[in-house]
């Protein structure tokens, strides 16, 4: 290991959603590092209005004075002359949103070094939160690795676990993991200055993938036992929301639905996706062997309702199963 010297650290961060904020804020409230720039991607038009907004991470930084760099891509060779004039000795990357070159990787000092959110080899790529709950885990974690030009593939220096509670979102369980994760990459930047990081090549054997989600993915598919669709839910949860499509009083009707729980059994001959009405205070929906219970319900385009205002405004008249 080389002599790396008095700290603080100089880094330069990339990183773009809120994941990649609370890694940041970390790294802010370490003396041992300076962070010297960020990086993060350009502004993007969002929400309703397509308006433009900076990225969690720029707005982080910018209200804490630190220069804010945005190029698209890493293509032209200036670019990589201008990270290289920042001299860093780490790079830190969560969630930056580029597989970024061997021309980068090589830039910093004593290497670049990112937060991933699963116990890599398994879910290397851009949702392991979300298919590691969709996949019905138990458990997940925080990797920290040492970067390779390859997606995910770098040896780990660092790993972490963490149990994926039984009715936990991909929300609440992202939180978590930027805490660990903010936690850990701190860790390993201790350990790398006192010069006792280990490197672990990842066993190319276990590789499993997270791909990106869409947005139809959020489709429920009743047909399904209750607890792989209460998987499904949890994982869609808070985006893209779990939807089904339910014809009722002969028109269609797309209900998001929050995730909830694994009921009782069904009445006999029931179909999967019908909306068998309130049990409690929750709103009973038919899988393939028990019911699920839905506390929340928002018809499209309106605002969320309760499962009592949804039955009050909806479950008067026959219904239908919902579309396959």
């Amino acid at each position: 290991m080389a002599d790396i010297g008095a700290p603080p650290l100089n880094i330069v961060f990339m990183g773009t959603p809120d994941f990649a904020a609370t890694i940041l804020k970390g790294l802010l409230a370490w003396e041992g590092s300076k962070v010297t720039a960020v990086y993060t991607q350009p502004d993007r038009p969002s929400g309703r209005g397509l308006a433009t907004k900076p990225s969690p991470v720029k707005a982080l930084a910018l209200a804490q004075h630190l220069p804010v760099l945005q190029p698209l891509n890493f293509k032209d060779p200036a670019e990589v002359a201008r990270l290289a004039e920042l001299a860093p000795d780490v790079l830190v990357v969560a969630a930056y949103g580029l597989i970024l070159p061997q021309s980068v990787l090589d830039v910093p000092r004593l290497g670049p070094y990112n937060v991933h959110a699963s116990l890599l080899p398994k879910y290397r790529g851009a949702a392991p939160i979300q298919r590691a709950i969709q996949n019905n885990e138990r458990t997940t974690g925080v990797s920290i690795m040492c970067m390779e030009a390859g997606l995910d593939t770098g040896p780990v220096v660092l790993q972490r676990a963490m149990v994926i509670g039984a009715d936990q979102d991909a929300g609440s369980l992202h939180d978590d993991l930027a805490e660990l994760g903010a936690h850990m990459m701190v860790d390993a930047l201790v350990r790398l200055s006192q010069g006792r990081l280990g490197l672990f090549p990842q066993d190319g054997a276990q590789v499993t993938y997270a791909p990106k989600l869409s947005k139809n993915e959020g489709l429920i598919d009743f047909a399904k036992p209750a607890q792989l669709v209460h998987s499904h839910i949890r994982a869609m949860h808070p985006w893209p929301g779990a939807a089904f499509d339910w014809t009722h009083a002969s028109r269609k009707l797309r209900l998001i639905l929050s995730p909830g729980s694994i009921g009782g059994v069904l009445p006999p001959e029931t179909r999967p996706g019908t909306v068998l009405g309130l049990q409690g205070q929750a709103l009973a929906i038919a899988c393939a062997d028990l019911a699920y219970l839905v506390r929340a319900v928002k018809p499209e385009g309106k605002k969320t309702m309760t499962a009592q205002e949804f039955a009050n405004g909806y479950l008067r008249l026959p219904e239908t199963p919902a579309a396959s």
